[in-house]
């Protein structure tokens, strides 16, 4: 049987909430602290876009196994304004909301796996996977 674990992103409270929820999946799945502080940031970092630019949305942690193959596959979903350039929002330094532009780039560098899909107007979904190495 799949376990999934999701909130609702619509305050700054929910961002700390998928936080933890995040590093307790971690945990239980085998991660080490060194990755667990990994997948907590790539999740706070999305879930942080997901209020800042969506105002609402959705992060989904899943523990997944393909073949030998053990992770946690996280996913956040809006149906925000979308991202009109990909390109520049996956540049290193790069930020609207005058942060330290880890952003996008950052959370493609923490996890293993990373794929966004976006479309103006629509909404943005990425998923992003960690492995136990």
């Amino acid at each position: 049987m799949e376990h999934r674990s999701s909130i609702e992103i619509k305050t700054e409270w929910d961002i700390v909430a998928a936080r933890q929820l995040g590093r307790n999946e971690a945990k239980s799945t085998g991660f080490g602290t060194v990755d667990q502080a990994r997948i907590t940031t790539a999740i706070s970092e999305l879930a942080r876009n997901i209020y800042l630019y969506a105002g609402k949305g959705r992060i989904e942690i899943v523990p997944i196994t393909v073949g030998v193959r053990v992770g946690l596959l996280i996913t956040a979903t809006d149906e925000g304004p979308g991202i009109s350039d990909l390109q520049k929002v996956m540049t290193d330094g790069y930020t609207t909301s005058g942060g330290l532009g880890a952003g996008m780039p950052g959370v493609k560098r923490l996890m293993d796996d990373f794929r966004v899909e976006t479309e103006v107007g629509v909404g943005t979904t990425i998923t992003a996977t960690k492995w136990l190495h």
